[in-house]
């Protein structure tokens, strides 16, 4: 074989350089004069193109701008500040490339903005990814729907700039943003008058508009779980309607009194299977907004009828107990032959009893009723008469005998509202007894009855204890000292049937 020769560099063109790849192609070189070469213009033009190519971020500062085009070197002052400024911005070069070495790809990075030398201006508004306190969406000068005399920003030389924080464009907002309160605070047509609120007001009304919501919303939450005067609740209108529709009642007339505990209403009678209605009712419903039975649960905690169950209840179940006792106490004087309201029906807090009264007039109360001396007298002695038998035959003590809880009807004395009565062996059954023969006493001694005897005297007439004092303290002293020994007696009446209970046990049926 023979040897190839080795080719000739000048011999024109050879196309199999570019298909072998271990041969080396020189590269070509752009001819430049030595003038360009020693040229300021292109050397400072390359060292720009090499930094912007490294450092993209980077801002280079143009001296001649900064101090002024034309302006003399030759003072020292001006030199100095120049190399100053290059030798700034040399510095922050060279923080720029300790950040982006330190950073890498990192996703956490970290800045040397703060130690820059020298800081660009950046003519910039405030972030468009701020999010403002309040919703905007309907907001007629928020940033979606400026106003068309708000200005932004820079306009011109020696202009203003308008921004959110404005008093105009702030309080224009303010008002727009109003309309976003509860539907029962009125606010009235602020857009349309160009109302301008400051955040100070602005502030206040949205307090005050919480506020009043809150309100708003204990005054419903109370009228619908609560009676008032003249007007009844939701649970209690149904328990009505139940009544009417069960045939005990025809109709209900509409409300005849009101007082601290109870409404009174006037109902027509209807039938029922096992007791004759009558033909007029008053249906006494107690309020349930347990503002007035607070402080009344002296007259129930203590009573053993009820004692067990008192400590075991709520307080809207109290109130339902509180008409239970009333019926209770009624059935008492009604069997004994006192004149008092019959009880028909109970249900839960209703209590539905016969009219005292005719042809929807109600009988007028003893306070009010004009009456002669005779039937003064006469109705003194009844009176009398009434609590003697309730102490004696029924074992209660009116415990609100007045003149207000007595009505005048056909010529004789009618008690009502004995809910709160208790019995005489009550730890203040004798002191509620003094404070009705009080009562009494003054009544009827200021209604000329000359035969009316004085509050101890009535006391001991009712009772049928002998307490003789000189004046009302003393009487007071030996009216504890007797509820002393009393409660002395019951509880230790009530430890015996509980010892009794527990060796013999519960009795089977």
């Amino acid at each position: 074989m023979e040897p190839v020769a080795a080719p000739n560099p000048a011999a024109g063109p050879q196309p199999w350089r570019n298909q072998c790849p271990w041969v080396s192609v020189p590269s070509t070189v752009t001819p430049c004069s030595l003038s360009d070469v020693m040229s300021e213009e292109l050397a400072k033009e390359l060292q720009q193109q090499e930094e912007s190519a490294a450092f993209p971020h980077a801002i280079s500062l143009d001296t001649t701008a900064l101090i002024g085009e034309g302006a003399d070197t030759d003072s020292d002052l001006l030199l100095a500040q120049m190399l100053q400024m290059e030798f700034d911005r040399e510095y922050d070069a060279q923080l720029r490339r300790e950040e982006n070495k330190f950073n890498g790809d990192s996703k956490v990075s970290i800045s040397f903005e703060n130690y820059r030398m020298v800081h660009p201006y950046e003519d910039s508004e405030s972030s468009d990814d701020e999010v403002d306190w309040q919703d905007t969406r309907h907001d007629p000068y928020g940033p979606d729907k400026p106003s068309p005399n708000a200005k932004r920003g820079f306009v011109g030389k020696g202009k203003e700039i308008t921004t959110k924080h404005d008093e105009v464009t702030c309080g224009r907002r303010n008002t727009a943003r109003m309309e976003n309160f509860a539907p029962e605070f009125q606010v009235g047509d602020g857009i349309g008058m160009d109302l301008k609120l400051s955040n100070r007001v602005f502030n206040e009304l949205k307090q005050y508009s919480y506020s009043e919501q809150r309100r708003s919303a204990r005054i419903h939450e109370k009228k619908e779980h609560s009676t008032s005067d003249q007007a009844i609740d939701s649970k209690t209108r149904l328990l009505l309607y139940k009544m009417v529709n069960a045939g005990v009642l025809e109709s209900i007339n509409g409300c005849i009194s009101t007082g601290k505990e109870s409404v009174i209403f006037h109902a027509n009678g209807g039938s029922m299977d096992d007791k004759m209605v009558p033909a007029e009712c008053a249906l006494k419903v107690f309020k349930t907004t347990l503002n007035e039975f607070k402080n009344r649960d002296k007259y129930i905690k203590d009573d053993y009828r009820f004692k067990d169950r008192f400590s075991h209840l709520n307080p809207r179940k109290i109130i339902r107990m509180w008409a239970e006792k009333e019926m209770h106490n009624l059935i008492r004087m009604q069997e004994a032959g006192i004149c008092c309201p019959e009880v028909v029906v109970l249900k839960k807090h209703i209590l539905v009893m016969s009219f005292i009264g005719q042809d929807h007039v109600p009988a007028p109360k003893l306070k009010d009723a004009i009456l002669s001396s005779e039937d003064m007298k006469r109705a003194y002695y009844q009176v009398l008469d009434m609590m003697q038998q309730l102490y004696t035959e029924c074992k209660l003590v009116h415990a609100d005998l007045s003149a207000y809880n007595m009505l005048w009807h056909m010529g004789k004395v009618w008690l009502i509202d004995v809910s709160q009565s208790v019995e005489p062996t009550h730890p203040h059954g004798l002191k509620f007894l003094f404070r009705d023969c009080k009562n009494v006493s003054q009544f009827f001694q200021k209604s000329g009855v000359s035969d009316a005897m004085g509050e101890r005297e009535l006391f001991n007439a009712v009772s049928g204890l002998n307490i003789k004092a000189d004046n009302e303290v003393d009487f007071l002293v030996e009216i504890e000292a007797l509820e002393k020994i009393n409660e002395d007696h019951v509880r230790q009446m009530g430890k015996r049937v509980q010892m009794a209970y527990e060796c013999d046990g519960p009795k089977e049926n």
